[in-house]
């Protein structure tokens, strides 16, 4: 949840409108019962219509990698699941490397069924992703690519906002099955992730039934 209160201005301004608010409700309660009530439900709406309008029109602050790393150093971070063994990813990864020392972050979200969640056995999906991880990697690295990974949480928004603080990421390499097929399209995590980080987002689209692929 998003913390309204992003300042100590902001606190200092929430504290004394509560003072007032509940200033007014106590004076308009000492000379009427029924004026005290009034004045609490008309202070009431107007601060929840004032929050439900502020929270709509202003948008979160995107979040930005807070970590810093030498000038030469290339850091990459690629989120992918199924898709992580995929040629076009590889390739893509590779380009972005061009130029630079590069340093490789790949998180595999783990995916757990809906009845492994609900069982709270997530360690068979965590295993999945782990071996698909491991393939990546080794193909990364034959192609001399210094890379690492990890499993990440299961949602891929949330993976790549800890990489954002832990990593710090130049750039993010989302990597999804095709529409029809992507669970994280269906979800929206492109377009969420490119809404609420600001670091740039390459989309690779990898179809491993028609070893077809993509870069959007």
């Amino acid at each position: 949840m998003r913390n309204p209160l992003r300042s100590e201005a902001d606190a200092f301004r929430f504290l004394l409108l509560t003072i007032g608010y509940f200033a007014l409700i106590v004076i308009g309660a000492v000379i009427n019962t029924w004026l005290g009530l009034a004045v609490f439900v008309v202070l009431t709406l107007v601060a929840l219509y004032v929050a439900f309008i502020r929270g709509r029109d202003e948008a979160p602050p995107r979040v930005a990698s807070t970590m810093s790393h030498p000038d030469d150093e290339c850091r990459i971070l690629v989120v992918a699941n199924e898709t992580v063994t995929g040629d076009t990813l590889h390739e893509m990864i590779k380009r972005k490397s061009e130029g630079c020392r590069e340093n490789v972050l790949v998180v595999a979200p783990s995916q757990p069924s809906p009845l492994q969640h609900l069982a709270s056995d997530e360690n068979p999906a965590r295993h999945a992703a782990q071996a698909r991880l491991d393939a990546s990697l080794a193909r990364l690295r034959e192609a001399g690519i210094s890379a690492r990974g990890e499993v990440g949480d299961a949602d891929p928004v949330q993976s790549i906002e800890d990489a954002l603080r832990t990593f710090g990421p130049d750039e993010v390499i989302i990597s999804t099955h095709p529409e029809g097929r992507s669970h994280w399209l269906e979800r929206g995590v492109v377009e969420t992730a490119r809404e609420r980080f600001a670091v740039p987002i390459t989309h690779v689209v990898v179809d491993t039934e028609t070893q077809r692929s993509e870069v959007r």
